[in-house]
Protein backbone atom coordinates (compact mmCIF):
# COMPACT_ATOMS: atom_id res chain seq x y z
CA UNK A 1 0.00 0.00 0.00
CA UNK A 2 1.66 3.14 -1.28
CA UNK A 3 0.80 6.30 0.55
CA UNK A 4 1.88 9.91 -0.26
CA UNK A 5 2.72 12.15 3.02
CA UNK A 6 0.16 15.35 3.16
CA UNK A 7 1.08 18.63 4.28
CA UNK A 8 -0.51 19.28 7.79
CA UNK A 9 -2.49 22.42 6.72
CA UNK A 10 -6.12 23.36 8.45
CA UNK A 11 -7.57 21.06 6.35
CA UNK A 12 -5.59 18.21 6.98
CA UNK A 13 -8.75 16.16 9.29
CA UNK A 14 -11.22 16.95 6.53
CA UNK A 15 -8.25 14.91 4.00
CA UNK A 16 -7.42 12.33 6.08
CA UNK A 17 -11.31 11.91 6.83
CA UNK A 18 -11.26 10.80 3.24
CA UNK A 19 -8.73 7.97 3.56
CA UNK A 20 -10.57 4.43 4.17
CA UNK A 21 -7.89 4.00 6.69
CA UNK A 22 -8.76 7.17 8.75
CA UNK A 23 -13.00 6.42 8.58
CA UNK A 24 -13.43 5.00 11.44
CA UNK A 25 -11.45 7.84 13.55
CA UNK A 26 -13.32 10.95 14.45
CA UNK A 27 -12.96 13.79 17.67
CA UNK A 28 -16.62 12.89 17.73
CA UNK A 29 -16.08 9.81 19.55
CA UNK A 30 -15.65 9.30 23.19
CA UNK A 31 -12.92 6.90 22.88
CA UNK A 32 -9.66 8.60 23.07
CA UNK A 33 -7.71 9.55 19.11
CA UNK A 34 -4.79 7.08 19.37
CA UNK A 35 -7.14 3.89 20.74
CA UNK A 36 -9.05 4.55 17.81
CA UNK A 37 -6.31 4.58 15.63
CA UNK A 38 -4.98 1.86 17.04
CA UNK A 39 -8.48 0.12 16.47
CA UNK A 40 -8.03 0.45 12.93
CA UNK A 41 -4.47 -0.21 12.25
CA UNK A 42 -5.31 -3.59 14.26
CA UNK A 43 -7.94 -4.39 12.53
CA UNK A 44 -6.13 -3.67 8.66
CA UNK A 45 -3.35 -6.41 10.15
CA UNK A 46 -5.95 -8.84 11.29
CA UNK A 47 -8.15 -9.12 7.96
CA UNK A 48 -4.71 -9.22 5.95
CA UNK A 49 -4.79 -5.47 4.92
CA UNK A 50 -0.90 -5.24 5.39
CA UNK A 51 0.52 -8.67 5.61
CA UNK A 52 3.36 -10.22 7.83
CA UNK A 53 6.86 -8.33 7.03
CA UNK A 54 4.84 -5.72 5.31
CA UNK A 55 5.79 -2.18 6.30
CA UNK A 56 3.68 0.30 7.65
CA UNK A 57 2.74 3.74 6.85
CA UNK A 58 5.45 6.30 8.45
CA UNK A 59 5.02 7.97 11.57
CA UNK A 60 4.43 11.15 9.34
CA UNK A 61 2.43 9.62 6.97
CA UNK A 62 -0.26 8.54 9.58
CA UNK A 63 -0.30 11.83 11.32
CA UNK A 64 -1.22 13.31 7.63
CA UNK A 65 -3.86 10.45 7.54
CA UNK A 66 -5.45 10.72 10.77
CA UNK A 67 -4.70 14.54 11.35
CA UNK A 68 -2.90 13.66 14.95
CA UNK A 69 0.07 14.17 16.53
CA UNK A 70 3.28 12.40 16.72
CA UNK A 71 2.91 11.84 20.29
CA UNK A 72 -0.57 10.01 19.65
CA UNK A 73 0.59 7.90 16.72
CA UNK A 74 3.40 6.55 18.62
CA UNK A 75 1.41 5.62 21.46
CA UNK A 76 -0.70 3.82 18.77
CA UNK A 77 2.04 2.35 17.40
CA UNK A 78 3.43 1.70 20.48
CA UNK A 79 0.40 -0.24 21.95
CA UNK A 80 0.36 -2.23 18.75
CA UNK A 81 3.82 -3.50 19.17
CA UNK A 82 3.82 -4.49 23.13
CA UNK A 83 0.26 -6.94 21.80
CA UNK A 84 3.27 -8.21 19.21
CA UNK A 85 1.18 -7.19 16.11
CA UNK A 86 4.59 -5.33 15.02
CA UNK A 87 7.91 -4.52 15.41
CA UNK A 88 10.19 -1.69 14.71
CA UNK A 89 13.85 -1.57 12.82
CA UNK A 90 15.87 1.03 13.78
CA UNK A 91 16.42 3.54 10.80
CA UNK A 92 13.96 1.26 8.88
CA UNK A 93 10.62 1.54 9.96
CA UNK A 94 7.63 -0.02 11.64
CA UNK A 95 6.63 -4.17 10.13
CA UNK A 96 4.08 -6.20 10.73
CA UNK A 97 4.63 -9.07 12.68
CA UNK A 98 4.49 -12.75 11.88
CA UNK A 99 1.37 -14.14 13.04
CA UNK A 100 2.17 -16.77 16.15
CA UNK A 101 0.88 -20.01 16.64
CA UNK A 102 1.17 -21.12 20.31
CA UNK A 103 0.78 -24.05 22.76
CA UNK A 104 -1.33 -24.20 26.39
CA UNK A 105 0.88 -24.62 29.16
CA UNK A 106 -1.51 -25.82 31.17
CA UNK A 107 -1.48 -29.29 29.31
CA UNK A 108 1.42 -31.93 28.96
CA UNK A 109 1.10 -32.72 25.09
CA UNK A 110 3.59 -33.35 22.19
CA UNK A 111 4.01 -30.32 19.57
CA UNK A 112 2.33 -32.22 16.79
CA UNK A 113 -0.22 -33.50 19.00
CA UNK A 114 -0.99 -29.46 20.08
CA UNK A 115 -0.30 -28.02 16.38
CA UNK A 116 -2.60 -31.20 15.16
CA UNK A 117 -5.40 -30.01 16.73
CA UNK A 118 -5.44 -26.17 15.52
CA UNK A 119 -5.02 -27.81 11.72
CA UNK A 120 -1.36 -26.86 11.04
CA UNK A 121 1.32 -29.61 9.18
CA UNK A 122 4.24 -30.37 11.11
CA UNK A 123 6.75 -32.70 10.66
CA UNK A 124 10.34 -33.40 12.02
CA UNK A 125 14.36 -33.44 10.42
CA UNK A 126 16.17 -35.37 12.27
CA UNK A 127 19.80 -33.70 12.54
CA UNK A 128 21.79 -36.43 14.86
CA UNK A 129 20.93 -39.47 17.32
CA UNK A 130 23.70 -40.49 18.78
CA UNK A 131 24.79 -42.08 22.21
CA UNK A 132 26.66 -39.67 24.80
CA UNK A 133 28.30 -39.20 28.09
CA UNK A 134 25.83 -37.39 30.07
CA UNK A 135 27.00 -34.80 31.65
CA UNK A 136 26.11 -32.93 35.16
CA UNK A 137 23.43 -31.29 34.08
CA UNK A 138 21.81 -34.03 31.94
CA UNK A 139 22.65 -36.66 34.27
CA UNK A 140 21.33 -34.98 37.67
CA UNK A 141 18.22 -34.60 35.67
CA UNK A 142 17.77 -38.26 34.44
CA UNK A 143 19.17 -38.70 38.05
CA UNK A 144 21.98 -40.98 36.24
CA UNK A 145 25.70 -40.81 37.60
CA UNK A 146 27.45 -38.10 35.75
CA UNK A 147 29.26 -39.54 32.13
CA UNK A 148 26.76 -42.27 32.45
CA UNK A 149 25.93 -43.02 28.33
CA UNK A 150 22.51 -41.56 27.36
CA UNK A 151 20.85 -41.44 23.72
CA UNK A 152 20.83 -37.95 22.48
CA UNK A 153 18.49 -37.07 19.36
CA UNK A 154 18.29 -33.39 17.64
CA UNK A 155 15.34 -32.33 15.77
CA UNK A 156 14.64 -29.91 13.86
CA UNK A 157 10.52 -29.12 14.07
CA UNK A 158 8.50 -27.63 10.85
CA UNK A 159 5.58 -25.98 11.45
CA UNK A 160 3.81 -25.55 7.95
CA UNK A 161 6.84 -26.28 6.41
CA UNK A 162 8.62 -23.37 7.77
CA UNK A 163 11.54 -24.70 10.78
CA UNK A 164 9.18 -22.90 14.04
CA UNK A 165 12.22 -24.88 16.94
CA UNK A 166 15.24 -26.86 17.21
CA UNK A 167 14.44 -29.53 20.32
CA UNK A 168 17.41 -31.66 21.47
CA UNK A 169 16.47 -34.39 23.92
CA UNK A 170 18.40 -37.19 26.11
CA UNK A 171 16.85 -40.24 27.41
CA UNK A 172 18.36 -43.57 29.29
CA UNK A 173 20.34 -45.79 26.66
CA UNK A 174 17.24 -48.36 26.69
CA UNK A 175 14.76 -46.19 25.93
CA UNK A 176 16.62 -43.76 23.34
CA UNK A 177 17.94 -47.07 21.18
CA UNK A 178 14.20 -47.77 20.50
CA UNK A 179 13.05 -44.36 19.50
CA UNK A 180 15.64 -44.07 17.36
CA UNK A 181 14.52 -47.09 15.38
CA UNK A 182 10.97 -45.37 15.21
CA UNK A 183 9.89 -42.92 12.78
CA UNK A 184 10.72 -39.55 14.28
CA UNK A 185 10.45 -37.56 11.03
CA UNK A 186 6.74 -37.20 11.53
CA UNK A 187 5.90 -38.83 15.22
CA UNK A 188 5.74 -37.01 18.11
CA UNK A 189 8.61 -38.95 21.07
CA UNK A 190 5.34 -38.34 23.64
CA UNK A 191 3.58 -40.67 21.47
CA UNK A 192 6.01 -43.30 20.75
CA UNK A 193 6.92 -43.28 24.16
CA UNK A 194 3.40 -44.01 25.32
CA UNK A 195 2.37 -45.83 22.33
CA UNK A 196 5.03 -47.56 21.25
CA UNK A 197 7.12 -48.31 24.55
CA UNK A 198 4.65 -48.93 26.90
CA UNK A 199 5.80 -45.35 29.48
CA UNK A 200 2.63 -43.47 30.61
CA UNK A 201 3.80 -39.47 31.11
CA UNK A 202 2.92 -38.27 33.86
CA UNK A 203 3.89 -34.63 34.47
CA UNK A 204 6.59 -32.07 33.28
CA UNK A 205 8.85 -29.59 34.95
CA UNK A 206 9.69 -26.35 32.46
CA UNK A 207 12.02 -23.73 32.73
CA UNK A 208 11.45 -20.74 29.79
CA UNK A 209 13.98 -18.03 29.27
CA UNK A 210 14.24 -15.39 26.42
CA UNK A 211 17.75 -16.28 24.72
CA UNK A 212 19.48 -14.76 21.31
CA UNK A 213 19.83 -17.09 18.32
CA UNK A 214 23.86 -18.41 18.13
CA UNK A 215 25.18 -19.19 14.29
CA UNK A 216 23.98 -22.63 14.55
CA UNK A 217 20.61 -21.41 15.97
CA UNK A 218 20.07 -19.45 13.18
CA UNK A 219 21.04 -21.48 10.37
CA UNK A 220 18.76 -24.44 11.85
CA UNK A 221 16.07 -22.08 12.23
CA UNK A 222 16.35 -19.69 9.09
CA UNK A 223 16.67 -16.37 11.33
CA UNK A 224 19.24 -14.47 11.60
CA UNK A 225 22.03 -14.52 14.55
CA UNK A 226 21.10 -12.62 17.09
CA UNK A 227 17.45 -12.81 16.99
CA UNK A 228 15.05 -13.66 19.78
CA UNK A 229 14.24 -17.00 20.66
CA UNK A 230 12.75 -19.16 23.67
CA UNK A 231 14.62 -21.64 24.99
CA UNK A 232 13.06 -24.01 27.60
CA UNK A 233 13.86 -26.85 29.75
CA UNK A 234 11.90 -29.39 30.07
CA UNK A 235 12.02 -32.35 32.45
CA UNK A 236 9.15 -35.36 31.51
CA UNK A 237 8.24 -37.85 33.85
CA UNK A 238 6.52 -41.19 33.81
CA UNK A 239 3.34 -41.46 35.28
CA UNK A 240 5.39 -43.29 38.48
CA UNK A 241 7.62 -40.11 38.70
CA UNK A 242 10.77 -41.33 36.48
CA UNK A 243 12.82 -39.37 34.93
CA UNK A 244 11.94 -39.97 31.12
CA UNK A 245 12.92 -37.09 28.60
CA UNK A 246 15.03 -34.24 29.50
CA UNK A 247 15.13 -31.58 27.03
CA UNK A 248 16.34 -28.19 25.36
CA UNK A 249 13.59 -26.78 23.45
CA UNK A 250 14.68 -23.70 21.30
CA UNK A 251 11.65 -21.34 19.41
CA UNK A 252 11.69 -19.13 17.27
CA UNK A 253 10.83 -15.42 18.93
CA UNK A 254 8.83 -14.59 16.26
CA UNK A 255 6.59 -16.79 15.34
CA UNK A 256 5.93 -18.87 18.76
CA UNK A 257 4.61 -18.49 22.19
CA UNK A 258 3.38 -20.48 25.08
CA UNK A 259 0.15 -19.25 27.16
CA UNK A 260 -1.03 -20.34 30.57
CA UNK A 261 -4.20 -19.54 32.38
CA UNK A 262 -3.26 -18.35 36.12
CA UNK A 263 -6.23 -18.62 38.96
CA UNK A 264 -6.09 -16.43 41.48
CA UNK A 265 -7.09 -17.47 45.35
CA UNK A 266 -9.69 -15.84 46.99
CA UNK A 267 -8.30 -13.99 50.14
CA UNK A 268 -10.54 -14.88 53.28
CA UNK A 269 -10.98 -11.12 54.85
CA UNK A 270 -11.67 -13.05 58.19
CA UNK A 271 -8.59 -15.20 58.71
CA UNK A 272 -6.74 -11.89 58.18
CA UNK A 273 -8.46 -10.20 60.95
CA UNK A 274 -8.28 -13.69 62.94
CA UNK A 275 -4.58 -13.49 62.38
CA UNK A 276 -3.97 -9.75 63.18
CA UNK A 277 -6.15 -10.31 66.28
CA UNK A 278 -4.25 -13.58 67.58
CA UNK A 279 -0.31 -11.66 66.94
CA UNK A 280 -2.10 -8.70 69.48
Amino acid sequence: MSLTPLKQTEQQADTASNSPLAQGVTRLSPQPMYAQIKTELRGRILDGCYKPHERLPSESELIALFGVSRITVRQALGDLQREGLLFKIHGKGTYVSKPKTFQELGQLEGFAEAMGKRGFETFNRVIAQREVEADLVVATHLQLPANTPVTEIRRVRFLNREPISVDVSYFERAIGTRLCQADLAHRDIFALLENEIGISLGKAELQIEAMLADETLAGLLQIEEGAPILRMERLTFSAEGKPIDFEYLYYRGDAFQYRMRVDRNPVSTHASIDQAGDAE
